[in-house]
């Protein structure tokens, strides 16, 4: 509980109203209700004042953990039998910064995963192009161009993940480490996450309804009309589609992703940190071996119009997989 409800709750307990408890802290009622709206903090001396006005701690006011039902214990938490007054401490700061750089990272992150599943795209459209009556240009020409660009993508892709990885390294503890929040951080970033809610739903669901409809324009075509090269590109189509859908879905999870890591909840609870190293294992020699086997497929049987459909696949896959290791 964070101290917004903690001065709402002794007020009341008390019988006070905003006004009243705002004169004996000779302070404005405006103050008050800022502070029971988590608007702004109470400096220390009031803070002092209230603890002295309530008959409980200035522990039990300043920390989140310490909840109404310990400041009969004189506001100090019971004994730790796991160590928990050992956990990593994540200031009011660090969290702002932290959920501050995700929420710069997270179009970036969101594009790069876009142009990788782009970078095919190129040559497909390339061989497409090749195959149209009277192109000037020879299909080994073509396969060329589009080999060059999809390596080009792929590299410029991997540059930015690289990059991006090394700043957020810092905070790779709130993964795998339980965690302290001090006074302010869950309150602050539960109001965050609130106010991303709406958006992450309408994001997530707007990402899910473009994958699942990427397929409709390439099925249509099949249909009516038995051209090759505009069926292959129409697969273009299909990869630009899912591209943007993705888009949405990684840029939604990342900034959701970072509210949890700081929360502890979801995969990020403390339970779940203690199976994280292993399964970040598993999923890296999982991942590797998906991404050799999309580009065996692809140079080697030259089946690029169609190798895509290993990522959709493996993602599903991966997703039972996850859903199964958290279960045991």
């Amino acid at each position: 509980m964070i101290l917004a409800d903690k001065i709402i709750n002794e007020r009341k307990k008390n019988g006070w109203s905003q006004e009243e408890l705002a004169e004996q802290l000779a302070v404005s009622r405006q103050s008050i209700s800022k502070w029971e709206g988590a608007q702004a903090i109470p400096d220390i001396q009031k803070i002092i004042k209230m603890a002295e006005l309530f008959g409980v701690s200035t522990d039990y006011l300043l920390k989140d953990e310490i909840e109404p039902a310990d400041a009969e214990n004189g506001g100090v938490l019971p004994e730790d039998p796991d160590g928990a007054a050992g956990l990593r401490k994540v200031t009011l700061e660090e969290a702002n910064e932290f959920l501050s750089l995700e929420e710069r990272i997270a179009p970036r992150r969101a594009n790069c995963v876009s142009t990788c599943i782009l970078a095919p795209a190129t040559l497909i459209c390339c061989i497409a192009l090749a195959q149209v009556p009277g192109f000037p240009l020879s299909d080994k020409a073509m396969v060329a161009i589009g080999l060059t660009a999809l390596f080009a993508m792929i590299a410029v892709a991997v540059f930015f993940f690289v990059i991006d990885g090394m700043k957020v390294m810092p905070y790779s503890y709130l993964e795998t480490e339980p965690i302290e929040t001090m006074y302010g951080v869950s309150g602050m970033v539960s109001a965050r996450k609130s106010a991303f809610e709406q958006k992450r739903v309408s994001m997530i669901a707007g990402g899910v309804i473009l994958c699942v409809a990427s397929v409709i324009p390439l099925v249509v075509l099949s249909i009516v009309s038995s051209k090759e090269y505009l069926i292959i590109l129409m697969v273009v189509v299909l990869l630009v589609m899912v591209a943007i859908g993705v888009n949405l879905i990684v840029r939604a999870c990342t900034v959701a992703g970072a509210h949890q890591r700081l929360l502890q909840e979801g995969e990020y609870s403390v339970k779940a940190k203690a199976r994280n190293p292993k399964f970040a294992k598993l999923s890296s020699l999982y991942w590797l071996a998906v991404t050799a086997g999309y580009l065996a497929w692809s140079f080697l049987g030259n089946h690029w119009e169609i190798s895509w459909i290993v990522w959709p696949i493996a993602a599903l896959v991966f997703g039972g997989l996850s859903i199964a290791l958290k279960e045991d």
